[in-house]
């Protein structure tokens, strides 16, 4: 089975919208549907610095992922944040998940980004066997306080 990823339209909005959800659920949370109607209108907007793309199989969308661009200071070029990736349970290990941080590193890369990073929980053992193999593991902790 092919996959391929293209970035998000805004005719993708029913496919998208269980997946986001479904995202949010994995990592026990929830948002007002206000922020996931925001949401979905900056990854619309070309003037706002997030982007989605969403992985495709049999003219159905399997998984998205979220990215942004930043500025940082132990680089001259960007940093590209991957903010979100989800890929529904029901392909799992089917090559989805490696398919958008792939298309997501071709984005950075012709967008002269420094490197591509990205977060997960500790006990997301799946993502990080695949995390694992297209990526580095820097040992780092994340820290955030809430505003």
């Amino acid at each position: 089975m092919t996959i391929t990823v293209r970035s998000l339209q805004a005719h993708d909005y029913e496919a998208w919208l269980p997946l986001w959800l479904g995202y949010l659920t994995f990592y026990e949370t929830t948002l007002p549907t206000e922020q996931t109607a925001l949401t979905w209108q900056r990854l619309l907007d070309p003037a706002f610095n997030i982007r989605g793309l969403v992985a495709i199989r049999d003219e159905k969308i399997i998984g998205l992922t979220h990215y942004l661009f930043h500025p940082a200071t132990w680089t001259q070029g960007d940093y590209c944040y991957l903010e979100d990736l989800f890929v529904s349970p029901t392909v799992r290990g089917g090559g989805a998940g490696r398919a958008l941080i792939e298309a997501v590193k071709s984005a950075a890369m012709s967008a002269g980004a420094s490197k591509v990073y990205w977060l997960t929980s500790n006990s997301n053992s799946t993502a990080r066997l695949l995390y694992d193999a297209v990526a580095t593991d820097t040992k780092t902790m994340h820290y955030s306080v809430k505003l």
